[in-house]
């Protein structure tokens, strides 16, 4: 089984149960890390583009105001998961500004696996 991981991806989301963070945009730094079984690999096709990580993030961002970092885990996670290929996928999301000035994050990390 390989990894395949992506860290450190910034987006932009409307996420948050108060009242100040309903209509406004916060930063979110999510890590994934998905298990692929890429045995021989050699050439792209044979495993999973970094990119679809990336371009999953940004989906879930895109879909609009989202109560719970959560919430945001899981549905990326259920993402990830679309493709047949993985197994297992772990997605950690920091909230920077939770605690600001008290802390430097605070966020949840969530495993889900294929059934």
């Amino acid at each position: 089984m390989t990894k395949v991981f992506v860290t450190g991806v910034e987006v932009q989301a409307g996420i948050g149960v108060y009242r100040h963070e309903v209509g406004r945009l916060q930063p979110l730094v999510v890590d994934v890390e998905l298990d692929v079984p890429t045995a021989g690999a050699e050439r792209l096709a044979d495993t999973l583009n970094y990119e679809m990580i990336l371009q999953a993030a940004r989906d879930v961002a895109a879909e609009g105001h989202i109560g719970l970092v959560e919430t945001f885990a899981e549905r990326l996670a259920r993402a990830c998961l679309s493709d047949p290929r993985v197994t297992r996928a772990r997605v950690r999301v920091e909230k920077p500004l939770a605690l600001a000035p008290h802390a430097t994050g605070a966020g949840v990390e969530i495993t889900l696996v294929r059934a």
